[in-house]
């Protein structure tokens, strides 16, 4: 009896002792994804997240926080029907930065592509170096922030040019009357920057360097977004608004665009 009882305290003692040293299998869980469907605040930020980092904008020097506004329009200048559904070229120009810094961006959302980064300039009545006062009057020489429409293309007194249209009233919608376009300028570019510290001013116009002048034109013609961001405190418009662009990407007429997320 004693040499069965011995035997049955054995075998407990080597349970006891299996089970304080067994740890459990590190599970990855990496891969495990919730089930919880995203709301559409969520979906847009991916969404204008994916954008930014497959194009490589932060390495640009791109802020996000400006991409996003300018990301927000464009789907919501969309949804107004302002653009061509087939439209994907987005132009960021950002007016806080030094105009010794390559501050315009053209940007492929479709393909999720850096076209090109380059300078530009601002109008002579914003400031020097850096662009911080805005207007929409006539005659003001400043730049004005907002969204921009491209048109056509026309030879002009500052050869081939693009024509924009405001679409921000209070803010660019003088843009026609005070003819602000695209144009080649020789006081823009890195030579300029080098000899006299910054770039050239313009009366008004996004002016940029002659050597890019016809890339530039030829990628935003013909209805494309250009949107310019500043220091203007008092700026709103209607397409900065969040909401109806989330639910844009949300809906289910959209699938193809979640799907590439």
């Amino acid at each position: 009896m004693r040499k069965h009882f011995g035997g049955l305290l054995c075998v407990l003692f080597i349970i006891s002792v299996s089970m304080i040293s067994w740890k459990p299998v590190n599970v990855n869980t990496a891969h495990i994804t919730s089930n919880t469907p995203f709301t559409a605040r969520e979906l847009l930020e991916k969404y204008v997240s994916t954008i930014y980092e497959s194009a490589h904008l932060q390495e640009s020097g791109l802020a996000y926080n400006v991409f996003k506004k300018a990301e927000t329009g464009f789907i919501n200048l969309k949804i107004a029907n302002k653009l061509p559904q087939s439209c994907s070229m987005l132009t960021v120009i950002d007016y806080t930065k030094s105009s010794c810094e390559k501050r315009m961006w053209i940007i492929d959302v479709i393909n999720k592509d850096l076209v090109l980064n380059t300078w530009v300039a601002h109008g002579r009545g914003s400031g020097r170096e850096v662009a911080d006062r805005f207007s929409d009057r006539i005659n003001s020489f400043k730049s004005s922030v907002g969204f921009y429409l491209t048109d056509v293309v026309y030879y002009g007194k500052h050869g081939r040019s693009l024509k924009l249209d405001g679409m921000d009233p209070g803010f660019n919608s003088n843009a026609r009357a005070r003819e602000i376009v695209v144009h080649a300028a020789e006081y823009v570019g890195e030579s300029v920057i080098e000899k006299q510290g910054r770039t050239g001013c313009s009366l008004g116009c996004p002016a940029v360097a002659p050597e890019v002048a016809d890339q530039v034109i030829d990628a935003l013609k013909d209805k494309t977004v250009i949107f310019i961001n500043g220091n203007a405190r008092n700026y709103s418009s209607r397409y900065l608004d969040e909401e109806l662009a989330a639910n844009f990407i949300a809906s289910d007429s959209n699938n193809n665009v979640i799907a590439s997320l």
